[in-house]
């Protein structure tokens, strides 16, 4: 993630304790132009932040919209949007380290499936499917989970989370934070 004040969000990142994060995501009804500015200006932001995914509601807005930026781990791939994403399947396990834009500052190993399947809508309202293996697959549930009002830290184990509640209670004393 790169941090400094020569980077420019276009739509502010919620941290942790802002309670849209905890709302679980409603359903969007109508792909309008709304909605494809919302996931351009994620896009956006998530590039200029150097992150990897982003949901709408870490920018405010409690909808089932994501967006990953693959070229972050899948060189040439274009980035993704996805609308009222489903997980359709999961096989596996696989423990690895997370971060995340809302949680700036902490990271800890996290077990996530080895593959996900789900299924959602993209811009041009056509139903899509995406397989992911790795690290596709880590970003995918990670996502979803912030769709459902979670985060990577309520996976974690009582004793991990109790060792990073004083980081957390910081963040949530923060106005704001610099990318």
């Amino acid at each position: 993630m790169k941090r400094g004040v020569d980077y420019f969000m276009v739509l502010k990142i919620r941290t942790y304790g802002d309670p849209v994060l905890r709302e679980k995501c409603k359903k969007v009804e109508k792909i309008d132009d709304s909605i494809k500015k919302l996931a351009s200006d994620m896009l956006e932001t998530l590039k200029s932040v150097g992150g990897v995914g982003l949901t709408a509601n870490q920018v405010g807005e409690p909808k089932r919209v994501f967006a990953v930026d693959r070229s972050r781990f899948l060189l040439d791939e274009p980035p993704l949007v996805v609308i009222n994403p489903e997980i359709v399947e999961k096989k596996g396990k696989q423990i690895a380290e997370e971060g995340c834009l809302s949680i700036p500052g902490i990271w800890a190993d996290v077990t996530r499936p080895l593959k996900l399947k789900i299924k959602g809508i993209d811009l041009d309202e056509k139903e899509i499917e995406i397989e992911g293996e790795g690290i596709l697959s880590r970003v995918l549930s990670h996502e979803i989970d912030h769709l459902n009002g979670l985060f990577f830290v309520d996976r974690l184990s009582s004793i991990e989370k109790r060792l990073l509640s004083k980081k957390l209670k910081q963040i949530t004393q923060k106005k704001d934070i610099t990318y």
